[in-house]
């Protein structure tokens, strides 16, 4: 573009914000040249504020042309200028009152370090034996100019984002130099100062080496006298040594100001003492410190002054902040204390603050914090100052997830940069996202960006950050592991043992191998095993079997140790660890599931995850897997790991008390259902067997199964269906039998099919209509009574559903019962309990057959149905739970006698299941063992630790149904 062009729509395509001021300021540089400026309006292009820009060069020019030709005759050079000029307004005022400071931005240079910065200041300032005379404006002016080299060297960089810790090192450094300046002009005014030596003890995010290019300078100042010299002496002069070096650094002036000196954070804050002796701060830390000042303390480094009484300070605090993780009511508070921030916000800021917003800077400082205290106790690695640094190493040594750790840092990474770029405009203390559109364009061009996208990364930064900081902020893990004494953490052998005993392991060794054997060596996985096992320790000793909870939990670990998600989904997600280890400790059934399908250990990580599938839900996928193989293998294999996978949904749904007695049982008999329809699917394939009904029975057929229940089923097909198809239609039927009753990596579920007519003599699969001819001419009463609970239940419902509808005469005759059927019933029901029941099992511990058990509630319910379904409709229901309802309503029980059936069927069926879970193994009877026991009563939801309170409310109830079953079964 020439340079003669002066136009006011030249400017307003160039995109300066006042298209005719900034003509206006170039016609009079134009004329004060007497010709063209010395540059071309692109050279402009890449400043925040290009108004700014060309009025800082041109002024510039006007106070040294010659330093402004050099300048241009360098387009490095001239492109920092222009960046500076045009990112802050107090910078370009700054370079065109002293355009010779542009001399430090004719290189972009490495980024000093701290000794680097010091000796600029000492060049500057000139002190005598640590004494500075005269006027403090050269130390401000030295101070600007230390932040123009910065902020050159930000603004030019290929990617601001990857250098912005540099850059708060920078601004550190120099904040060091400035309070060392600082106090030595203090000391110029203050007699005696030689007296005291007087620490200067960096905080907050100059303490951490991270500070903005504005903000308070956080302090703490600690005395001691010289020899010779009384402590009340030396206090009272380093306090006036103290009060002078913040009035020299907050004091405005012609060349304006440096920053606030806060010393808000020492020992009692502002109403303390603004110094005080290592001695003092030993006693206050000791005795009154709170929760929030340790944390503070992190950052705490000697910045000024007396260095070695400053690391003195340092090092005596260290420990006591190391420890703080571990003070009553820590966790609470530092959450409390975050809260209150974000609370104290107001509603038209909550979605412009950068650093105290929801998702802000403060969440990512304060999660990462919060990992430091409470796991910093045992692991000096990650005590680091600074928030990059301390993110870093928690990321290396496992406490967070590399994503995360990614995710975390980009998005601070990102808000720290933006904070600077807002910062630098008016070189301002503000971390708000600017209202004013203008203001906001200058602060995208200095991210190389447009204002949506800007605002755009900056929500999405804030999402990230809350995310991970709810997950961090709130995990179970640090809650457990903020309770545990520090010698615990250590994991060394005496300790271990000792403690474990003391959590009530019975074999201490044994878990300490365990404990080696997940802990062993320098992996990612074994970092994070050290951190998880103290509190999963804790945790295995909550549940009634920390043994067995932590054998198996290193099974479980060196299967799935070296998967991705594992082990950072118990860091991670939630309760998940806590679950996983409740688990491990109560259900060897669950434990067992999970050794044959870790991967379903993820479940573990919602709730919604624990939620049983519908029935339809289930037959879908169950269907849909079975059809993806032709491979008629990889299509049971397909069908019994997803039985497999739904079993220990519900199972854990159930030792987690996610889900209730009903919901099991519709849980098991639905996938019952489902596993039928699928297995019939493959075994008919290839075969021109008819469609099948199956026919639900027993439990199943009263949708209340257990996790030991068999499946009692009839099979139906067709009138119309000839011997050959009948035959394929039983070779179907055998096929799908085999298909889930053989042994394989998932419970076998058996379709027992000896209810049907004829019992093992008859045929396996009948017509409808043979069926039907059956139950009119030969059935027996005990088949009548079978029958009150079938229903359609798998297969082809409506040819199942017409047998059911055919014999709802038998099952619910007219007229009800005759006495010979009733003595007939009454019979076969004394000859099952004096033949089924095991020898040597009291009956009162069986939960079957025993007085008051499942026997008796069912048989009672079902004879009540048996004499007055034909009269009263809503008696004709296969569930014996729905079936009390009516029977009560009808006025056939009392309020009393219904709920005492219901009541001891609900809690035999619990005990049942809760048997099933703990040992493995299916019974009827009460273990004798007093562990089992124990963790039964655990899984009922009784946690007093005794077992006779399972066994005396065991007999009650089944004593009280009893009572009924005697007065309604047997006598009436």
């Amino acid at each position: 573009m020439s340079r003669v062009t002066t136009t006011v729509g030249d400017f307003a395509r160039r995109g300066f914000d006042s298209a005719s001021g900034a003509a206006t300021v170039w016609r009079r540089w134009h004329e004060a040249v007497g010709g063209p400026p010395p540059v071309g309006l692109d050279v402009f292009e890449p400043a925040a504020y290009r108004d700014q820009a060309l009025e800082a060069l041109a002024r510039m020019w006007e106070a040294d042309a010659a330093l402004v030709d050099r300048i241009v005759a360098e387009p490095d050079w001239l492109r920092r200028v222009v960046l500076v000029s045009g990112a802050s307004s107090a910078l370009a005022r700054f370079l065109v009152r002293h355009p010779g400071e542009a001399e430090l931005l004719r290189s972009a240079g490495e980024h000093r370090t701290h000794q680097e910065w010091r000796e600029f200041f000492e060049g500057r300032c000139a002190p005598v034996d640590g004494v500075v005379e005269g006027n403090a404006d050269v130390l401000r002016r030295a101070n600007h100019a230390a932040l123009c080299e910065i902020a050159a060297r930000d603004l030019s960089a290929p990617d601001p984002f990857a250098i912005i810790h540099k850059v708060g090192a920078e601004l550190s450094a120099v904040a060091d130099a400035v309070l060392e300046m600082a106090l030595a002009h203090a000391r110029s005014e203050v007699p005696g100062w030689e007296k005291v030596r007087l620490a200067v003890l960096a905080m907050g995010k100059c303490g951490a080496g991270e500070l903005n290019y504005i903000s308070d300078v956080d302090v703490i100042h600690v005395a001691e006298p010289v020899e010779g010299v009384g402590v009340d002496e030396a206090m009272a002069i380093g306090g006036r040594l103290a009060g002078a070096l913040a009035r020299v650094c907050s004091a405005h002036s012609r060349e304006g100001t440096i920053w606030p000196v806060d010393a808000a954070l020492r020992p009692e804050g502002k109403a303390g003492p603004l110094v005080r002796t290592l001695d003092s701060c030993r006693k206050y830390y000791s005795d009154w410190a709170k929760n929030w000042e340790f944390q503070a303390l992190i950052k705490a480094r000697p910045a000024a002054g007396d260095l070695a009484l400053g690391q003195e300070f340092c090092d005596m605090v260290g420990p006591k902040v190391w420890q703080a993780g571990q003070r009553e009511g820590f966790l609470s508070e530092v959450r409390a204390m975050r809260q209150r921030v974000i609370s104290l916000i107001p509603d038209k800021h909550a979605d412009t603050e950068i650093k105290l917003g929801a998702g802000g800077l403060r969440d990512t400082e304060f999660s990462v914090q919060l990992l430091q205290l409470v796991h910093g106790r045992a692991d000096d690695r990650i005590r680091g100052r600074g928030t990059f640094e301390a993110l870093r190493a928690l990321v290396m040594t496992g406490y967070i997830g590399r994503s995360d750790g990614v995710e975390l840092e980009n998005a601070y990474r990102f808000q720290r940069v933006l904070e600077h770029r807002v910062q630098l405009l008016n070189l301002r203390r503000t971390h708000l996202l600017p209202e004013d559109p203008m203001a906001l364009l200058h602060v995208a061009r200095g991210l190389a960006s447009t204002p949506d996208e800007v605002v755009a990364t900056f929500k999405k930064s804030l999402r990230s950050v809350l995310r991970l900081q709810q997950r961090i902020f709130y995990s179970p893990l640090l809650d457990a592991v903020s309770s545990l004494p520090t010698d615990t953490l250590k994991l060394s052998d005496n300790a271990a043992q000792t403690r474990m005993r003391a959590l009530g392991f019975l074999d201490p060794r044994s878990a300490l191998g365990h404990i080696k054997a997940l802990t062993k060596g320098s992996s990612r996985s074994a970092e994070i095993q050290r951190q998880l096992l103290p509190a999963m320790l804790q945790w295995f000793a909550e549940g009634p079997n920390p043994d067995f909870g932590l054998l198996a939990f290193r099974q479980l670990s060196e299967t799935l140790g070296s998967t991705s998600w594992y082990l950072r989904a118990l860091r991670d997600e939630g309760f998940m660890a806590k679950r996983l280890a409740r688990i491990a400790s109560s259900s060897r059934y669950v434990v067992d599931l999970l050794r044959r399908a870790p991967e379903m250990v993820q479940m573990l990580a919602s709730r919604e995850e624990l939620r049983p599938r519908t029935a339809a839900e289930l037959s879908a996928s169950m269907t849909r897997a079975a059809g993806r193989h032709e491979d008629p293998g990889k299509a049971i294999a397909s069908v019994r790991a997803m039985r497999r996978s739904e079993l220990c949904r519900i199972a854990l749904s159930d030792v987690l008390g996610e889900g209730d007695l009903d919901t099991v049982c519709l849980g098991l008999s639905n996938l019952a259902a489902a596993s039928i329809d699928a297995a019939l699917v493959i075994a008919g394939r290839g075969t021109d067997a008819p469609p099948v009904g199956v026919i639900a029975l027993g439990r199943w057929g009263g949708r209340e199964m257990s996790y030991s229940s068999d499946v009692d089923v009839m099979f139906v097909v067709d009138d119309d269906t000839g011997p050959e198809a009948l035959a394929a239609a039983t070779q179907v039927v055998r096929v799908a039998s085999d298909i889930l009753g053989k042994p394989g990596p998932d419970p076998a579920l058996v379709m027992d099919s000896d209810l049907r007519p004829e019992g093992k003599d008859g045929p396996q699969v009948r017509t409808v209509s043979s069926y039907l001819t059956y139950y009119e001419k030969w059935s027996a009463t005990w088949e009548a009574q079978a029958l009150v609970r079938a229903r359609a239940g798998a297969g082809d419902r409506d040819l199942a559903a017409r047998v059911v509808a055919g014999i709802d005469h038998l099952r619910y005759p007219d007229g009800g019962l005759g006495h010979k059927q009733l003595v007939e019933i009454r019979k076969l029901k004394s000859r099952m309990e004096s033949e089924r029941i095991p020898r040597g099992v009291p009956r009162e511990r069986h939960l079957k057959l025993g007085k008051g058990g499942l026997s008796d509630v069912e048989w009672t319910v079902q004879l009540l149905q048996l004499q007055h379904g034909a009269e009263l409709e809503s008696l004709r229901t296969t569930s014996t739970m729905e079936a009390l309802v009516a029977l009560e309503q009808e006025k056939l029980l009392t309020q009393q006698q219904a709920t005492a059936l219901r009541e001891a069927w609900q809690h035999a069926s619990r005990l049942r299941n809760a048997i099933m879970l703990v040992r493995g193994r299916a019974s009827d009877s009460l273990p004798a063992d007093y562990r089992e026991l124990a963790a039964i009563a655990e899984l009922m939801g009784d946690h007093s630790g005794l077992t006779s309170h399972l066994l005396e409310e065991t007999r009650r109830l089944l004593r009280r149904a009893s009572q009924v079953v005697d007065r309604i079964f047997w006598e009436s």
